[in-house]
């Protein structure tokens, strides 16, 4: 069971003391079903994303069986396709609630399986989730279009969505990397693999025009960062141009400008961004601005906020707001595989933003 002690790594000053951290990690496990299936929260759905991220917050506090039983539970209940629906009911995987198959949600778990990998040293582990990973990314990449981007779902009956989403190809460029460091671990490489990140790195770096028009959502503003596509200089104006749209003082970030509605999992999502950045400063004054959303009790965090009239919505305390914090304070913190998967340590060199300009 988790402890303050095995927690001391993820105290951060204004954010979470060793009992607090421990308490947010005990939320997420007490949430976690025996099977290994990690919803919202109970009574609510589970998406393969959310559901992976996590678990990459329990391998950042130190709870790899909880975290390996979650990726136990993506593997047994793969499409043969290579594919997992957008939404299960809770409790019940065969209890489909959208059937739709979305790309970047399929694509998280190499990021995952890297993470728990660099976690733990598991080579058996890595063994037994290749297959997984292989027949995700394959699914993935067979909705990539000619200019680089990805298609964000096949729909319930298979119909490929050729609309791309910023947000969501950042998450895969991501992922991708992480994939072809698992093959690079198991000395199998993917060619194709590396074609394809360098082109969606430049499809998300210079050609805006590809994806759908989200600017108005937070998630567009710094994933193209978070993903890895964008770094240096580049990275930092993306920063400044959008921080006054997006982030408000004292409360956290908006989700969507211009809604009076600030929520967790964006501000920590962004703390994150902006310590890859080097704004490690500014990453703890957003962190520590979305303490107001905790929830003593349980230790789980709120979705959001809205400051107009001062009102938690929706009320729910979603493992994956935990999970987005627990992440961007371990990153802060220095854990080793958290600092490895969202800094590009350990991840292939030759897909550096830098040089994916010959890709088109």
């Amino acid at each position: 069971m988790t402890s303050p002690e095995r927690t001391e790594h993820l105290v951060l000053p204004g954010v979470l003391t060793a009992d607090q951290a421990t308490a947010t990690v005990r939320g997420i496990l007490a949430v976690q079903r025996e099977d290994g299936a990690i919803p919202w929260f109970r009574g609510h759905h589970l998406d393969p994303w959310d559901h992976t991220e996590a678990a990459m917050a329990l391998d950042a506090a130190g709870e790899h069986a909880a975290a390996e039983r979650a990726y136990d539970w993506l593997a047994r209940h793969q499409n043969p396709d290579g594919s997992w629906y957008a939404a299960y009911a809770d409790g019940d995987p065969h209890d489909v609630t959208d059937r739709g198959r979305e790309t970047n949600f399929c694509a998280y778990v190499a990021v995952g399986v890297w993470h728990h990998y660099v976690a733990t040293g598991d080579e058996a582990f890595l063994d037994r989730m290749w297959p997984t990973v292989f027949a995700a990314v394959e699914f993935v990449l067979a909705l990539q279009r000619p200019g680089g981007q990805i298609g964000w779902k096949r729909e319930a009956d298979g119909t490929p969505v050729t609309d791309a989403l910023l947000t969501g190809c950042s998450s895969i460029h991501q992922a991708l990397r992480c994939a072809l460091a698992i093959a690079e671990q198991r000395e199998e490489a993917q060619p194709d693999w590396e074609l394809a990140a360098g082109a969606l790195a430049h499809a998300i770096r210079r050609h805006p025009e590809r994806f759908l028009d989200k600017n108005r959502y937070s998630m567009d503003w710094y994933y193209p960062i978070l993903g890895g596509a964008l770094s240096g200089e580049e990275a930092t104006a993306r920063i400044e141009e959008g921080w006054d749209r997006f982030v408000v003082p004292g409360l956290g970030v908006r989700c969507v400008v211009p809604n009076p509605w600030v929520t967790g999992g964006e501000s920590a999502e962004l703390a994150l961004a902006l310590w890859m950045i080097g704004e490690s400063d500014r990453a703890l004054e957003i962190l520590q601005s979305i303490q107001h959303l905790r929830d003593p009790e349980s230790g789980l965090y709120w979705t959001g906020y809205v400051f107009e009239d001062k009102t938690i919505w929706p009320e729910e305390l979603t493992t994956w707001t935990a999970g987005s914090l627990l992440l961007a304070v371990a990153a802060l913190g220095g854990d080793e595989a958290t600092c490895a998967v969202f800094s590009g340590e350990r991840l292939p060199r030759g897909l550096a933003p830098e040089c994916c300009e010959a890709a088109r």
